[in-house]
């Protein structure tokens, strides 16, 4: 395989495992929206906070720019939850739909949170890579099948308050926006813009072996695509760290696209200065062809969910 750069696009040759198909993502705009969403007057997305109602109001109107339709009157679902120290906080997650030309009424969840840890101490933690970093590959995967929609809709889901305990995927599925049992599979970014090796895992095939196939043929150029963090026992188990845990305990499949970020992980110093643009866009391509993979083996899969 190998990595074009055209006026700022990234065309990844060999796309989804099939020779002469290409995936091709706008780096330019992908790395345009996590220098916003992590720049200072955002106020690092703390949920409830007027940063992260600015967030809100950008990420609208780019849902609107890439093509994804609110599915009733508003993407906004605000919700209400407790917080660890007590009292009540509000969170707000956007959903959207772009509709499957078979099978418009079986989904595939794309999620992505938007919030971060705010300020402490006077400081603003920006969280490019966590979750800049997804927000704006999601908003690349949404502008893409927008453009060429796939047979199952996409549910596109920003969702907030993921660090105060995974809360909006929690209000999500409480009060789901489809029926649950019509979300065929849950693909989750969470910190997918920085690591040294081009290293990206696809996290939660020990959970649903039978996808990991469909994954490996999605890999885009520079990514270096790894499975692994999900097997109790190992040392580091992400399969509880992130929202797809809640579409997990809801019996919907799901695999995580994350970063050994570790270094950076909630320290004031991830900032979008810091992202590798190249392995950001190569991130995103790698979702898209997942997508792609999913949607055309969708009957299979179900056939599978039905086995667990």
């Amino acid at each position: 395989m190998r990595t074009v750069v055209l006026a700022g696009a990234i065309v990844a040759a060999l796309a989804a495992g099939q020779p002469g198909q290409s995936i091709r993502v706008d780096a330019d705009q992908i790395f345009r929206d996590v220098q916003v969403l992590s720049a200072d007057d955002m106020q690092g997305r703390l949920a409830g906070s007027p940063g992260g109602e600015k967030a809100r109001t950008y990420l609208i109107e780019r849902f609107k720019q890439a093509g994804v339709k609110p599915l009733g009157d508003t993407f906004e679902r605000p919700f209400t939850f407790s917080t660890r120290a007590g009292g009540d906080r509000h969170g707000t997650n956007l959903v959207g739909v772009i509709r499957g030309t078979r099978q418009p009424d079986r989904y595939l969840v794309v999620s992505a949170h938007y919030d971060h840890i705010g300020v402490r101490n006077g400081e603003v933690f920006n969280g490019a890579d966590d979750n800049a970093s997804g927000v704006a590959a999601l908003l690349a995967v949404a502008a893409h099948f927008a453009a060429a929609p796939p047979e199952l809709s996409l549910l596109i889901a920003a969702l907030d308050a993921e660090e105060a305990g995974l809360q909006g995927a929690r209000a999500l599925l409480r009060e789901p926006p489809v029926p649950i049992a019509a979300m065929a599979v849950d693909l989750n970014l969470d910190m997918v813009g920085r690591d040294p090796g081009n290293k990206l895992f696809a996290s939660g095939t020990y959970h649903y072996p039978y996808l990991k196939s469909l994954l490996e043929k999605a890999a885009q150029p520079p990514v270096v695509l790894a499975f692994g963090h999900d097997t109790p026992g190992e040392k580091e188990d992400w399969t509880k760290d992130s929202d797809h845990y809640v579409f997990g305990e809801a019996g919907v499949p799901w695999i995580y696209f994350g970063v050994e970020d570790f270094d950076q992980h909630h320290k004031a110093t991830d900032d979008a200065a810091t992202i590798d643009r190249g392995l950001l866009a190569g991130a995103a391509a790698t979702v898209i062809g997942a997508v792609q993979n999913i949607d055309a083996h969708a009957g299979e899969l179900a056939a599978q969910r039905s086995k667990k």
